[in-house]
């Protein structure tokens, strides 16, 4: 039997765990060993996958600014190497530029590797996969973590003489490609000129795109902040869904009188951004403004997002840019996966993207790059500027609900998920049978078709809606609630935690 397990690192389609000691109750379960382990696990998927020997393959290794992350990455690379396996060390990198290592010529990569664990803190850490199909889905995590795990599996692996580790900036490369979109997309040499651009990179590894990416082409960058990268994130959490990190940005905007803020998590598969008024284009706005981008070029596609997407962006996203909405489920593999099957069924479908800021469009490999999103709103800024106009104006008519929350309530059952499904199967029941009250005037309906937990309008007395669903991975159930009238998210608060006082196994205190 297997010394290994590592199961509990799996994370969906990614690996995450504890990489540093010195959290107290997190002890440490993604170290050396267990990188190189998985280096020989993603060695054996790839030589599956692709028909070839080990001495065969190319991969690519990229890290984030992590203080963990140089000595896994070493591990990485030590142990895909001994295979004879050519091994490209890239340092620190973006995870959308080690995918871009599978197209760019010069890399040529079977397969990439991002030591990273986005903006989780700073003792953690991870492994994203990608090879040329792109992001390894979580059947293909959960076959890397067995193999792993098999001293079987590993010594069948033919060995060679072992193979030098090259070191590459492959950051130069995917800043190059990058600029030359800007340039083509306004057909112009320095497009940038004159404007004031507020890059937010938490210090994260998204630095690089004031310095190398909108510098160059002329924009004034200087009121950007954190963009040295610090695995100690010192400032605020590299994560545009951190309210501390959009105020970081926000400021900077107005205080430089900038006519763009952007902001990424660590790692730069996501992004959002600030107008020049200081107003956030976050959650449902950068759902918006994505869409909004390409809305001319391919009108009617089907735009598919996460489920806590607001009525109002439906409303944009149909009635102003005539455009599809599908919503379907959290988690930005399920949205790409989701888009990659409708067109695959014969339904356009251009852009797979999350509340989060994980946007993937189709004519960029479904890849979710937050510095190709923040590309192509660079693209429009420049744009609407030489007309006169300011970047708020995409998406002046998409209307905000007058209250948003979101509950995370606890689950206190070892068996979470049975207990999590009990609770939305009441839910469920309760709204497609019960009335909401003659004191509140309110019908409630149950929405369909719906693929993620269980979600309620409301309508008379204001119109609303909630969801309650279960966490993906943790004994959590996020209830998110949007009201078109303020005092509309307490009233349904409230018919909640009465419906739900006598459920011991869940925690409302947060209700």
């Amino acid at each position: 039997m297997s010394k290994y397990d590592f199961s509990s690192l799996q994370n969906g389609s990614d690996i995450r765990g504890v990489a540093l000691p010195g959290v107290s109750g997190e002890n440490v379960d993604l170290d050396t060993d267990a990188v190189g382990r998985l280096a020989s696990g993603f060695i054996y998927w790839l030589c599956a996958a692709l028909d070839k020997t080990p001495a065969q393959l190319t991969i690519t290794i990229g890290r984030d600014p992590r203080l963990s992350g140089q000595t896994l990455a070493h591990a990485f690379a030590e142990s895909a190497a001994s295979y004879g396996t050519r091994v490209i060390d890239c340092g620190l990198a973006s995870t959308p530029a080690m995918f871009m290592s599978t197209v760019f010529s010069d890399f040529s990569a079977d397969g990439a590797v991002m030591i990273t664990a986005s903006h989780l803190p700073f003792n953690r850490n991870g492994l994203k996969f990608f090879s040329a199909k792109g992001g390894l889905d979580k059947g293909d995590i959960t076959d890397i973590t067995v193999f792993a795990e098999s001293d079987y599996i590993i010594n069948t692996l033919d060995r060679s003489t072992p193979s030098e580790i090259i070191n590459r900036d492959i950051m130069a490369e995917y800043s190059a490609h990058l600029r030359q979109l800007i340039v083509d997309g306004t057909g112009k040499e320095k497009p940038l000129t004159g404007m004031r651009i507020a890059v937010d990179a938490g210090n994260g590894s998204g630095g690089f795109y004031a310095a190398q990416v909108l510098e160059p082409l002329g924009a004034d960058v200087s009121a950007s902040r954190y963009l040295e990268p610090d695995g100690n994130f010192p400032n605020h959490a590299p994560n545009p869904e951190n309210q501390e990190a959009m105020a970081a940005v926000t400021e900077a905007v107005l205080q430089g009188h900038c006519d763009l803020g952007l902001i990424f998590d660590t790692d730069v598969d996501r992004s959002s951004a600030v107008d020049e008024n200081g107003r956030e284009i976050n959650r449902n706005g950068i759902v918006a403004m994505a869409a909004a981008l390409i809305a001319d070029q391919y009108p009617g596609t089907t735009v598919v997002t996460d489920s806590i997407t607001s009525n109002e962006l439906t409303d944009y996203l149909e009635n102003r840019l005539h455009l599809r909405h599908m919503r379907f489920r959290r988690g930005y593999r399920n949205v790409i996966n989701k888009s990659i099957e409708l067109n695959n069924q014969g339904i356009d479908s251009q852009l797979a993207i999350e509340t989060s800021g994980h946007a993937a469009y189709r004519d960029n490999y479904f890849l979710d790059d937050g510095a190709f999103l923040a590309t192509r709103i660079v693209i429009r800024a420049a744009i609407l500027r030489s007309q006169g106009l300011p970047i708020s104006s995409v998406i002046a008519e998409l209307k905000e609900p007058a209250e948003a929350v979101e509950v995370r309530l606890p689950i206190r059952s070892d068996d979470f998920s049975s207990c999590g499904e009990h609770i939305l199967a009441r839910v469920r029941a309760w709204a497609s049978s019960a009335a909401a009250g003659s004191d509140h005037d309110l019908a409630l309906t149950v929405v369909e078709p719906n693929y993620e937990g269980v979600r309620v309008s409301f309508t008379g007395s204001f119109d609303g809606w909630f969801l309650l669903r279960k966490s993906l991975h943790d004994p959590i159930m996020p209830l998110n609630i949007e009201s078109e009238k303020t005092g509309g998210c307490a009233v349904i608060r409230l018919m909640l935690k009465q419906l739900l006082e006598d459920e011991s196994e869940l925690d409302l205190k947060n209700l």
